[in-house]
């Protein structure tokens, strides 16, 4: 497996402190950012690899099975670390919570004519 891409993304609950929705939102930042047709020129988009790193005030709150099925394609392993932000806000229910994300993939790129520039003999 050849890492082909590493995007990031920020996602926030405004009203609540959802960590999985404004982790699911951070996800949606992430991957809107690209259009990654490489993955359709291998023919296999669902063999790729793909990891979603979260990171939030609380971990455990995370719905982990609700970010992997956030994402189209792959073998998608979601790890919940300590990070992001819990802002008082306007305090109670105006609470905001921020998740930073970070969604990578990678794909067997063995027998294609497509050549990562480090490997290129």
């Amino acid at each position: 497996m050849k890492p082909l891409i590493c995007e990031l993304g920020m996602g926030a609950d405004v009203h609540g402190h959802d960590y999985t929705k404004a982790a699911l939102r951070g996800v949606s930042d992430a991957i809107r950012h690209s259009s990654l047709t490489i993955f359709y020129s291998y023919k296999h988009p669902s063999e790729m690899r793909v990891e979603v790193m979260v990171g939030v005030p609380e971990p455990d709150k995370v719905d982990t099975k609700a970010i992997a099925d956030a994402l189209p394609f792959g073998e998608i392993e979601v790890i919940v670390v300590k990070g992001g932000l819990n802002d008082k806000g306007m305090g109670g229910a105006e609470d905001i919570t921020l998740a930073s994300v970070a969604v990578k993939a990678w794909l067997d790129t063995t027998g294609h004519g497509f050549q990562l520039a480090a490997t290129r003999a």
